[in-house]
Order: C-alpha cells, then structure tokens, then sequence
C-alpha cells in the first residue's frame, strides 16, 4: 500500500500497480494503436496514391504522431486515466496527491513514452519501474503521476468463523445489554484475524476479551468452552437477536442472567457475517455507554421519559452487525 496525500489532508491508501501488470496494460494499448495506425495508413495511402513521394513521407509521419502518441494522450485525458488496456488490468492512473490526471500530465507521459517505450523497446520504463518504490516510469515521475489497481481482491478474513455446534444456543439467555460497542469491535476483530496471529498471542488476548465480556454480562464464562469459542458463540448469538428483530421473528431476548437456554434442537435464525474490519485490535479500552443507558445492537440509546424501553413498540430497525 501507498499512502497519498490530498489536497484537504487526507490521506489515501492506494495500491501502486507493478511491472507485469503496466507491461501487459502497455502491450495491450500498442497492439490497438498499431492495429489503428495500420488501418488508417492503409486508407490514407489508397487516398493519396496521386501525391507526390515527399507529400507522402509527411503525410506518414502526421499519421504516426497523431495515432501512435496523440491517441494514448487523447484517451487517457478524456478517460481519466484508464486506457482500455489499463481498463482490462484493472490500473487506473491518477495524480501524486490521488486525483484524477488532466491533460498536462497526459501530454507529459505521452511524450516521455515514446522515448522510453516506443524507441527503446520498453527498456528504459521497465529499469525506471524496477527501481522506482512504487513502480513509476520516468514519464510518471515527470509528470506527477502514478499508477495504481482499482480492482484489489478482497481476503476471506473479514467474516467472523461460527463457533462449535455444542455451543449453538448456549447463551440465548445472556443479558448483552451492558456491552459497549468498542467491545463488540474488539471482539470481531480479534475474531476475523485470530488465524493471522501467533498461538499463544491469539489465546491470550482471547482470554482478555473473553474475561471483559464476561464481566459487562455478569455471567462467567463456562468452564471447558474455549476463549475463543466463547467469544464466537456470543457474538452468533447478538446477530441472531439482531435478525430476530429486523425481520421480526420473536423478541431479541436476552435480558435476564445466563442459564435459560433456548430450545434443544431449534434452528438458529440467519445470521449474516459480520463485516470487514480494521486490522488493529483494542482490547484495553473501550468506550461505555452512559449511565442507564440500554444498549441495542452497535447503538447506545439513553433512556427515554415516560415508560420503560419494553414498553415502547420496535421500529424494526438493526444496525448492520
């Protein structure tokens, strides 16, 4: 990643594209052009047979200036940066600060190009790319740009893993209502990266998630159910509490101690996995919620006057989890 700094002060992270991918976009915008200049050249020639050879020779390097470098610079001001072989590979090209190219920077790496690319065989560019920390050939580095991927795959660590199946409905009956929201935060993302970290690391700070959701629940954890189970199990069971509410299949529950359980054998509502998060883990501190303040989904909502919160209807809105 390439952290970029905008114009307002916000810092953007960008993924600079790499030699193979700027070459096969390269290779794919000459083969158009070529194919363009050869089309064009075999209309102009039958156009003018009756010219003289020197009205010829100019009229061929006209031709050669405007399709194989006035094309590339054309396209890439009015596409913003993507040419249709940078489209096919996902690259987009874009200015030092992140925003869009304009023609100025167009004309420069157009200009440069046929130096680096066009008379030298792609030599100088690829040397230029290898060296450069961001793989930036000299007609970007000129013109205060760079390349970079659009199309970035996205990992599998961003869904919380179920917990074993001899925990499934264990703790329908936890009070989660005192729970902050940057503990569930904490607790997912320790989740969603727990296979990314070393075995003891990953167990330790389990427990201590562990140990501070047992503590703002007021039940303990059950002896014999792993930290990390524990953890996975709570949080399946806030998400089922959750869809129980959007779509309205019963009462979120959960607001008396632990050691209610639901009914052996009832399917679990469906639970979507939770989304991506930041890599970073907090386990120390996390945000409260007021005093007397009911807790509902990733929300803290203050008391309200005039009745209790069970007595008001539910809107059937829940945050996404």
């Amino acid at each position: 990643m390439s952290e970029l700094v905008t114009g307002e002060a916000v810092a953007l992270e960008l993924r600079p594209a790499r030699l193979p991918s700027r070459a096969l976009a390269v290779l794919l915008d000459l083969v158009v052009a070529v194919a363009a200049y050869v089309a064009v050249t075999i209309a102009l020639v039958a156009a003018t047979a009756s010219l003289d050879e020197a009205a010829q020779t100019a009229i061929s390097i006209a031709l050669f200036v405007l399709v194989l470098v006035g094309g590339p610079i054309l396209v890439e001001t009015l596409s913003h940066g993507r040419s249709l072989g940078k489209m096919a590979c996902g690259l987009r090209v874009v200015r030092d600060d992140g925003g869009p190219i304009r023609f100025r920077h167009a004309l420069v790496r157009g200009l440069i190009g046929v130096i680096e690319i066009l008379m030298t065989l792609g030599v100088v560019a690829c040397i230029a790319s290898l060296v450069s920390a961001r793989g930036r050939r000299l007609g970007d580095v000129f013109a205060g740009a760079l390349v970079v991927r659009e199309r970035v795959p996205v990992g599998q660590a961003g869904f919380v893993p179920p917990p074993p199946p001899w925990l499934a409905g264990r703790f329908s009956g936890l009070d989660l209502s005192a729970v902050p929201d940057g503990l569930w935060l904490a607790v997912r993302q320790y989740l969603t990266r727990m296979g990314q970290l070393d075995p003891q690391v990953g167990w330790s700070m389990a427990e201590r998630l562990a140990a501070d959701l047992a503590e703002r629940t007021g039940a303990p954890v059950p002896p014999g159910v792993p930290p990390a189970a524990y953890l996975a199990a709570v949080v399946q069971e806030r998400q089922a509490r959750e869809a129980r509410r959007a779509f309205g299949h019963g009462p979120a529950g959960g607001g008396g101690p632990m050691g209610t359980a639901g009914p052996a054998g009832s399917p679990a509502p469906p639970v979507h996995p939770a989304a991506a998060v930041a890599p970073d883990v907090r386990s120390a501190a996390y945000p409260s919620a007021g005093p007397g303040a009911v807790v509902r989904g990733e929300r803290a909502v203050p008391p309200q006057q005039g009745g209790s919160t069970a007595d008001r209807p539910s809107t059937g809105f829940a945050p996404p989890a």
